[in-house]
């Protein structure tokens, strides 16, 4: 592009671009404050629109407009300014559309109101340190209860896999919520098929040992058979290693962090909070959420709670919601 064009950038796109946006039609109000308030950026390709390959989508994203600033960074010759248009008004009417939809959600639940969106991850994870209070060591994975973020964000993380609801997946599915699983095989094993169709909606699947026994109870060989024996069924009926390992009960000692070292484990993630169906058990003494916290809860149902995973989801996220804080997806930070 000539440098009286790039010059002319600076402050906003050259007239002639401009005018041709005018020409073609400016987004309607509703519209532009969809894509500038949703958080999660600039369209990608939606189901009737073209495909991910179509050249239009790349300059659109990297070249064309920030939505967090509005400056325009450059216009490719080959973006042409209706079709700029025409696939920001296209996908903002997608997000109305999907609110909608996560609206009708909410009350279909019993949700008092409907869930907090989630901000765009981060560009960059952020560093993570070891909890102070926990065991920290070189080679040592990280243990944390806390992501370190200022977002409003909390975590759902679920336990063992001893209770599989189809409800709960269709629960999170339609009201976008993102959960994070830590697997024993001991109650897994029963059902690893639940955990395959919850890996294919999204919902992420790590490492909570063979037989959730009490780590700190059994000798290194012993941490080590239970954490690497998990990972080779995880990568058997799931088709990954995972980086993330939650010993059983919370309980660890150093020979546990050595042993999940030698088995792949990256970050050792406990909790914060705990959630039941019926209250919010948190570790705080202000009894409130704060930025990055991990939430606990587990497969269980009717037998154990009296109540079922979702009346679980229904507590979380309408305590979530009432203190400001959405529900993001752990390994978007982690």
């Amino acid at each position: 592009m000539p440098a009286r064009r790039l010059a002319g950038m600076a402050g906003g796109p050259p007239p002639a671009v401009t005018a041709r946006l005018r020409r073609y039609g400016a987004l309607a109000g509703a519209g532009v404050l969809a894509v500038v308030c949703s958080g999660v950026g600039l369209p990608p390709p939606s189901d009737a629109g073209p495909s991910s390959d179509d050249p239009r989508w790349r300059p659109l994203a990297a070249e064309v407009a920030s939505p967090v600033n509005g400056a325009f960074r450059g216009v490719a010759q080959r973006v042409q300014a209706p079709d700029i248009a025409r696939s920001l008004q296209a996908y903002a009417q997608e997000l109305q559309r999907a609110e909608a939809r996560r609206g009708a959600a909410a009350k279909d639940w019993k949700l008092r109101r409907a869930p907090l969106r989630a901000p765009a991850p981060p560009e960059k994870k952020p560093k993570l340190t070891t909890e102070p209070g926990h065991i920290v060591g070189e080679g040592l994975p990280p243990v944390i209860v806390q992501v370190p973020t200022d977002e409003k964000v909390i975590f759902l993380t679920v336990d063992d896999g001893e209770e599989k609801d189809p409800a709960l997946l269709r629960m999170l599915r339609s009201l976008d919520i993102p959960m994070s699983g830590f697997l024993s095989d001991e109650v897994a094993r029963a059902d690893y098929g639940y955990f395959r169709e919850a890996q294919r909606e999204g919902f992420a699947m790590h490492n909570h040992a063979i037989n959730h026994r009490q780590m700190n109870t059994l000798d290194e060989a012993a941490q080590r058979a239970e954490i690497c024996g998990q990972q080779d069924n995880m990568e058997r009926e799931l088709g990954h290693r995972p980086k993330l390992f939650r010993p059983p009960y919370g309980a660890y000692d150093e020979a546990t962090l050595r042993a999940a070292a030698d088995c792949g484990i990256e970050v050792v993630p406990l909790w914060a909070s705990e959630a039941f169906p019926d209250r919010i058990e948190y570790g705080r003494a202000d009894k409130k959420f704060h930025p990055g916290d991990i939430v606990l809860t587990h497969f269980r149902g009717e037998a154990e709670w009296d109540a079922a995973m979702t009346d679980m989801v229904r507590r979380l996220v309408d305590a979530a919601t009432d203190q400001g804080f959405a529900i993001a997806r752990l390994e978007d930070y982690l």
